[in-house]
């Protein structure tokens, strides 16, 4: 096997190197290649105040780590101390290790509203302090956290008592995971629905959790969202906005941002940042709180929900939902209207230019330096002109363009290229304008790993500025303009529309427009949607080669290397055939009757394939990116080993290790204190102990091997004796790789333990606990064996051929359930001791 063995490795490299490489291009794109922030800073014109609301004995006592607090500046601040409040209360809940002060953005702003109406309307903003939590990655407290809210209610309302207009609930304003918690109020037993009329989110993922690493936060989504979609009568008199960031949120896709659709329930409304008029501007996960543009639509949305005979905000579901369809959908430009009237009575003084256009055609439109407005007159079937009042402008001059036409005749398809184009070819269409507006329909553009270059060349036979000359403002059409044309989510079956390209040109220009598939935006679209996926696909490939490795080991007596046995086991034709397989049996009743009988979960391909986000090629790249950074992260870490173990034979003496029982009562004491320690604190604490000692025993396997190839102490060993100190090497290493990814998943959980320490020494509940004590047990005997127990054991054979069976359950049921994949490497190391006992 010399040089066939050398060369091996070197074109796995290669081809593992070129994996690694597409996956980083897929991760620069998600987190580098999106629009400049075009969100201005909200500043606070006083110093921001922060008054902690009292809360009961009982609810102090049950939350220590929780706080409610009510949002001031300057004067409004020390009037409100005493806390009689006359306001609207609105509730800020932040979200994943979000802080309550991000409520000053929403506060300020409205304070500043309130002061140009001279009070006569106002809010009150309230702030709870979750105390920074990571529930995004650790999903124990999040029924917590809503209890809370529920409580806090309840004294919000309280501090109204007695006042003239005092409200009856309370509107709330989520972001991320605080617009998911306000959500799961309706899932409470005692909790009347009626408390709360209005809720806002920002960035939060409604339909599934971004990383689903334990079993509490996908129970929580599971209750939420069958309780929006079973009992859709308590959301009668509930009206939501969910707000998401669009492709700068590269934490929460805005896919995830879109509320379930409901037949029963219509006063619900999804939109993207940069599609909310007079905004237009994409939000990363955190600049969503603060965006001015976005805050400002926010407040006036508040503003102009307020109902003039009670004070607070309205109870008509039908003005709600016309009020943020006016802000957040079709802004027309001006206040909003209950009830707009059809005639406008000309008034004032000043000199004006009225235009007059008689009416013939179906669509109005008129254009106004950059400034569009279009008029379906279909909508409009008692009016015979439209008069277009335009105001004095101090000497700039400007261009008004006007044209009717039929949406027909402005129309055109553009099919979009092949998705393995790789942008070889293209689509293209010439608009001869004669007009200055146009549709582009992009025809077969329907899923969310389609993505494109779209390019926009203008041919001009005058100067723009003839069109565009103006003092106030002085600009220059590109002749060139490229766009990136990608989607949130896949289109529902019930939709037959096309994603439509609207060009604004010019009645003397020619547009060509090109349309080419962009290979590096469609790996970031797969990253996007699927990074979170990664782990399992990595740990599939590492069981794949640990079963290569035990199987090798029983057939010649030795353990082969892990990159070479990585490159021979590691094939995604062993795996992904066999759930392609069971995902197309589970659409006949009989098979889906049989697996139910069986008692075994819903495959998670077939519920991803179910939302429209999920095809087998994809799962196939996904595998192949999986073996990559299983290789690479192999490099990396023999790499590491070599050095640490170079650095520890420097600082210490080598000794040589001697072999011992499995099982000795000093081994047992150790596996009794740490399974106490995961009992009484945290599981995670317990792993990432077990996991330092392994680490510790791994290296000095290693140095023991370094000592045995080059000291001449040991010339009188047996070279059986030294093959088998390296085959025991090379399977602890095997078992180390998968033992890091399981402590890994669990990070989270140790982290939020640490974070909350000084409030409780037990972590409660605790994901991973059982599966801490299984380890700890299982690994204690396993860091002290070799391979010559594994060979000579009976079970070795069905040892080998388990991890196989592994790597295809992981990918079944791990995707949409991270917190699966350490209950099958724990099956895996289970059966390992096993071989070492028996």
């Amino acid at each position: 096997m010399g040089r066939a063995g050398r060369r091996l490795p070197a074109v796995a490299a290669v081809l593992y190197g070129a994996l690694a490489a597409l996956v980083l291009l897929g991760v620069r794109d998600v987190l580098f290649v999106y629009e400049e922030n075009r969100c201005s800073m909200t500043y606070m014109y006083e110093y921001p105040e922060y008054l902690k609301i009292k809360l009961p004995k009982k609810t102090a006592r049950r939350y220590p780590a929780y706080e409610l607090y009510l949002y001031g500046e300057g004067n409004y601040a020390e009037e409100n101390k005493n806390l009689i409040l006359t306001g609207i209360p609105i509730l800020f809940l932040p979200g994943n290790a979000g802080s309550y002060k991000q409520v000053r953005s929403l506060g300020s702003i409205a304070l500043r509203k309130a002061e140009d109406l001279d009070f006569k309307y106002h809010f009150n903003f309230f702030s709870v302090n979750f105390n920074e939590e990571l529930v995004a990655l650790y999903g124990g407290t999040l029924q917590r956290q809503t209890k809370f809210v529920h409580e806090c209610l309840k004294v919000i309302l309280k501090l109204y008592k007695g006042q003239e207009f005092a409200p009856t609930s309370v509107a709330i304003v989520g972001h991320s995971m605080g617009g998911l918690v306000a959500r799961a109020l309706l899932t409470l037993k005692n909790f009347k629905p009626e408390l709360i009329n209005l809720l806002i989110t920002q960035a939060t993922p409604h339909v599934a959790p971004v990383m689903p690493l334990d079993r509490y936060l996908t129970d929580f989504y599971t209750a939420v969202n069958n309780h929006w979609t079973l009992k859709a009568q308590d959301l009668r008199n509930l009206t939501t906005l969910s707000v998401a960031g669009g492709f700068r949120d590269y934490q929460v896709r805005s896919g995830l941002a879109f509320l379930p659709r409901l037949s029963q329930h219509d006063s619900a409304l999804s939109v993207v940042s940069s599609a909310v008029p007079r905004a237009w501007a994409s939000t990363d996960h955190l600049s969503i709180v603060w965006c001015k543009e976005l805050i400002l639509a926010t407040i006036r949305a508040f503003f102009d929900l307020i109902d003039e005979n009670t004070r607070q905000i309205t109870e008509d579901p039908k003005k709600r939902m016309s009020v943020l369809n006016h802000h957040f959908v079709r802004h027309p430009g001006k206040i909003f209207e209950e009830n707009p009237e059809a005639f406008t009575e000309l008034t004032g003084q000043c000199l004006v230019t009225i235009l007059i256009f008689s009416l013939l055609s179906f669509f109005f439109f008129f254009f106004l330096i950059f400034q569009v407005v279009i008029l379906k007159l279909q909508d409009y079937p008692s009016l015979s002109h439209i008069v277009i009042l335009v105001p004095p402008s101090a000497g700039n001059k400007f261009t008004l363009d006007c044209e009717f036409f039929k949406e027909d005749s402005r129309t055109v398809q553009l099919p979009v290229t092949n998705l393995f184009s790789f942008g070889l070819s293209s689509s293209k269409i010439l608009l001869n304008s004669t007009g200055l507006f146009y549709n582009v329909q992009l025809q077969h553009f329907n899923q969310v790993y389609q993505a494109f270059k779209v390019h926009v060349e203008s041919h001009c036979q005058s100067l723009i500025g003839k069109y565009m000359c103006s003092k106030l403002l002085s600009f220059s059409v590109p002749s060139f303009t490229e766009i990136s044309a990608k989607l949130h989510m896949a289109q529902p079956e019930n939709e037959s529309g096309f994603p439509v390209l609207n060009i604004y040109s010019s009645s003397d220009c020619q547009y060509e427009v090109i349309l080419r598939t962009s290979f590096l935006q469609i790996l970031g679209q797969i990253i996007r949607f699927h990074a979170g996926a990664l782990p399992v696909y990595v740990v599939s490939n590492i069981l794949l080669t640990y079963g290569g490795q035990l199987s090798t080991l029983m057939s010649t007596g030795q353990c082969s290397e892990f990159s070479l046995e990585l490159v021979r086991t590691a094939k995604p034709y062993k795996v992904e055939p066999i759930i392609s397989i069971v995902v197309f049996l589970q659409g006949f009743n009989w098979f889906r009757e049989i697996w139910d009988s069986l008692l075994l979960p819903e495959v998670d391909a077939a519920v991803l394939s179910s939302q429209d986000a999920w095809f087998p090629l994809v799962s196939l790249i996904l595998f192949l990116f999986g073996t990559g950074i299983a290789f690479w992260s192999a490099v990396f870490f023999s790499t590491s080993l070599r050095i640490f173990s170079s650095l520890w034979l420097t600082l210490t003496r080598p000794t040589v290790l001697s072999k011992a029982k499995l099982i000795t009562p000093r081994r047992l004491c150790v596996v009794g204190s740490l399974a106490l320690v995961s009992w009484t604190t945290c599981g995670a604490f317990a792993l990432f102990i077990i996991y330092l000692q392994y680490l510790f025993k791994v290296l000095k396997t290693k140095n023991q091997n370094l000592i045995d190839s080059t000291s001449e102490a040991t010339q009188s060993l047996s070279s059986s004796t030294t093959a088998e100190a390296a085959n025991s090497f090379k399977i602890h290493v095997t078992v180390f790789n998968l033992f890091t990814w399981i402590v890994l998943l669990n990070l989270p959980s140790l982290v939020y333990w640490l974070k909350n320490l000084r409030y409780s020494v037990r972590l409660d509940p605790d994901p991973c606990r059982t599966t801490a004590i299984i380890l700890v047990c299982i690994l204690e005997i396993l860091m002290n064996s070799s391979t010559s127990e594994v060979k000579s054991s009976k079970l070795l054979k069905i040892a080998a051929k388990v991890p196989l069976l592994l790597s295809v359950a992981v990918l079944a049921f791990g995707r949409m359930h991270l917190y699966k994949v350490p209950h099958f490497v724990t099956f895996s190391l289970l059966l390992h001791v096993l071989c070492c006992i028996v």
